[in-house]
């Protein structure tokens, strides 16, 4: 009988000096950190399994994984454990034991990203966290197209770096624009997202309040199937992203066919 415990992290970090969450040889990821950690306070070949796959330079404030393991600890006492092996742009908010079929990425329920506009002067204590557009953004016209891509949609246009004959349908429950001193937020949450698709989102936005595209513009691009044909919004550097909150629900269970 196995005496393994799968144990669930809420992890924080840094996205800047990481290349990314998933593995990459010769490159600094999440990934590859975090699993570093786990096996030299474990001594055990630890898997690590990942909600979200955030892009280089991405950050994340509540990114969820999880593993197995044999070791001895209690499950709340990962955290401490591991905040005093992983670096300083790394930390656990919180471990706890998980059944053992959970699964942080198929039993996720709704993912939260942020996107953070500075609109304004150079601030470089916020230069690694934010996008900055020195013009004046009209936010009114955002928070208007924003609205647009609430609900069920094919988001080719809002892709990057796709597979052949990839499922692109998302569901997206809120698309929020707001003020914030002065930057300006973009904070989504759906189900699940495809390669580029927040940057995109939020490129797309900013193009509308550089006055650069309508507003009617999102419910076009929502209706495009031929790539060849897509004026591509842009794509926004991952420096601005934020992955803030993945949620499970009461009772979790495997959403893999509502969220792929």
């Amino acid at each position: 009988m196995s005496t393994k415990k799968r144990i669930k992290l809420v992890v924080q970090y840094d996205g800047y000096d990481f290349c990314g969450w998933a593995p990459q040889a010769g490159q600094r990821t999440v990934h590859g950190t975090l699993t570093e950690g786990i096996r030299l306070i474990s001594s055990e070949e630890i898997e690590v399994t990942g909600a979200s796959r955030t892009d280089s330079g991405a950050h994340a404030r509540g990114q969820v994984c999880h593993f197995d393991a044999e070791q001895a600890i209690p499950p709340e006492r990962w955290a401490y454990a591991l905040n005093r092996a992983l670096p300083p742009d790394m930390k656990i908010v919180s471990s706890q034991e998980v059944p053992a079929d959970f699964h942080s990425r198929f039993w996720a329920k709704k993912r939260f990203y942020r996107y953070r506009i500075l609109n304004g002067e150079i601030d470089p204590f916020r230069s690694r966290y934010t996008f900055r557009e020195r013009k004046p953004l009209d936010l009114e016209s955002m928070q208007i197209a924003a609205q647009d891509f609430i609900g069920t949609h094919n988001f080719l246009a809002f892709s990057q770096e796709i597979k052949p004959g990839q499922n692109l349908e998302r569901t997206l429950y809120s698309v929020d624009v707001k003020a914030s001193r002065d930057e300006i937020w973009v904070d989504v949450v759906g189900t699940a997202f495809v390669r580029g698709m927040m940057r995109r989102i939020s490129g797309c936005l900013w193009e509308i309040g550089r006055g650069l595209r309508p507003t009617s513009d999102v419910q076009r691009l929502l209706q495009m199937t031929d790539r060849r044909k897509i004026d591509w919004p842009t794509v926004l550097p991952a420096c601005g992203l934020t992955l803030m909150k993945i949620t499970y629900g009461r009772h979790p269970f495997d959403n893999r066919f509502t969220n792929e």
